[in-house]
């Protein structure tokens, strides 16, 4: 028996995909944070090639996102995510037994490909493409859980590390992903493969792609993503050192850094609880306004050290609501048809910036100081704004 799109949103099936994504995010993503200290004291490679690593996988599951939505596309959503969880628990069996750095990054090259087919956005492309309109909730629940994926790798990395070797971590992590994603990515599937009156646009998904690369729309909302992950990142990646200039001692300013993550879970939760009376181009507008606030605050944190917490606030709490409106954006200013191909590439360059924000982060506080990185933000976010109101306005 079939299930209602409205009910499937907040049923067992998107849970056990949210617990999937937390464990993916854990043993692909914040694998590096956690056992970088560790890879440092035994391997005694330089930190720059250590992160090579992670920019690798980055760049890789960037070049794969068209391929991977394609294949939701080809209603075989589930099918790619656990075929990458089995591509992942390899990649890390490579990344437990590598040696030499040609090892590591090969390594790091098969865990970009398990990106690209595991993590948020092929998740996304498949309930949107389930659950229709009703995909908005059902991907609040999904990103509510696993905003604590860090919080579960860092003390996970730590406690291993300590146990096992860095080497036993890495094969814990790679056993979570056969036994534990393996399942609930393929249960969740079923489950929500019968979903009732599930939209079908195969036959307008045919050349769907190639009609969006036509359109000033796609161009523009790509721009709009890029700038939003090259304000946050350039600035996450610098927040303690940002935090100490503006006039905080060094222990307050990691741990008002450490609260990024837990906002970024209430601004979710506070867009669960308005969902159903915020339209997503009213709660765009407002997380771009909070986000001019939060740089705003960091400005005046120089005067008043405590805005600091302001800005992680407003910043993690924006972000996290961003996570959730930016697929539900796509999909309503792109249309559904062929929505996962559409996705993976109007979000490339959105992950690119994202790699470049730290060199432009650094470039900035070296030669301007936190006055001229802040100044850069406030333009960024501006031209953003700009750019979605003209996104906006095209929608009528």
């Amino acid at each position: 028996m079939g299930v209602r799109p409205d009910q499937a949103a907040r049923g067992p099936a998107v849970w056990m995909l949210a617990v999937g994504q937390t464990l993916s995010y854990a043993c692909l993503y914040y694998i590096f944070a956690a056992l970088i200290l560790s890879w440092e004291a035994d391997l005694g490679w330089d930190r720059a090639l250590l992160a090579t690593g992670p920019f690798l996988s980055i760049v890789i599951a960037a070049v794969l996102a068209p391929f991977a939505g394609r294949l939701v596309d080809l209603g075989k959503g589930p099918e790619a995510m656990v075929a990458g969880a089995l591509i992942g628990a390899g990649a890390l069996v490579v990344l437990a037994l590598s040696q030499t750095p040609t090892v590591y990054l090969a390594a790091w090259a098969l865990i970009g490909l398990a990106q690209s087919v595991t993590l948020y956005e092929t998740c996304f492309a498949f309930l949107i493409r389930r659950l229709g309109p009703h995909a908005r909730a059902a991907i609040v629940r999904v990103t509510l859980v696993a905003g604590f994926a860090s919080t579960l790798a860092f003390p996970a990395g730590a406690t291993l590390s300590a146990s096992v070797g860095w080497r036993g971590a890495v094969w814990v992590a790679a056993g979570v992903m056969v036994f534990g994603l393996v399942p609930l990515f393929a249960i969740a599937g079923r489950m929500l493969r019968r979903v009732e009156g599930a939209p079908d646009t195969k036959d307008s998904d045919r050349g769907a792609l190639g009609r969006a690369l036509r359109t000033v729309s796609f161009w523009i909302l790509a721009v709009v993503l890029s700038l939003v992950s090259l304000n946050h990142w350039m600035l996450i990646q610098y927040a303690v050192p940002i935090f100490v200039e503006q006039g905080a001692n060094q222990p307050l300013a990691v741990f008002a850094a450490s609260t990024v993550g837990p906002a970024q879970v209430a601004g979710r939760l506070v867009l669960m609880r308005y969902e159903a009376r915020i339209g997503t181009a009213a709660a765009t507008r407002i997380t771009f306004l909070a986000m001019v606030a939060g740089t705003l605050a960091l400005f005046l944190a120089g005067v008043q050290p405590w805005l600091i917490f302001a800005f992680t606030t407003i910043q993690g709490g924006a972000i996290g609501v961003m996570t959730i409106l930016r697929p539900v954006l796509i999909s309503e200013v792109m249309g559904p048809a062929g929505y996962g191909a559409i996705a993976g590439t109007i979000q490339i360059p959105a992950i690119m910036a994202g790699a470049v924000a730290p060199v432009l982060g650094a470039f900035m506080l070296e030669g301007f100081g936190v006055p001229g990185l802040l100044g850069l933000s406030l333009l960024v976010l501006m031209a953003s704004l700009g750019m979605l109101a003209i996104l906006l306005r095209r929608l009528g």
